[in-house]
């Protein structure tokens, strides 16, 4: 199994993470952001996935302070053009 056809099972599992994540306030969390916070983390050594119940296990255990900091460090790589401010 490769990690699209992995994530078409674990679906629910994300989306659920995705809400818990809307609970605690960060409202921007998605589910692609879940999914790729968890493959450069968690699985960044892995060449397939686990199986399916420690894929779905470590979706659920995802922590906040796991996910912040790796969006955070994204929006550091990202280019910051500055708005453009009218004369």
């Amino acid at each position: 199994m490769n990690w699209e056809e992995m994530r078409e099972y674990v679906q629910p599992a994300i989306q659920s993470k995705v809400e818990e994540f809307h609970i605690y306030g960060l409202n921007r969390a998605n589910e692609a952001e879940v999914w790729d916070c968890l493959k450069k983390k968690k699985w960044k050594k892995l060449d397939e996935p686990k199986p399916l119940r420690d894929t779905v296990n470590d979706i659920l255990s995802l922590s906040t302070t796991v996910y912040m900091s790796f969006v955070t460090v994204e929006a550091y790589k990202e280019p910051f053009v500055f708005p453009s401010f009218p004369s």
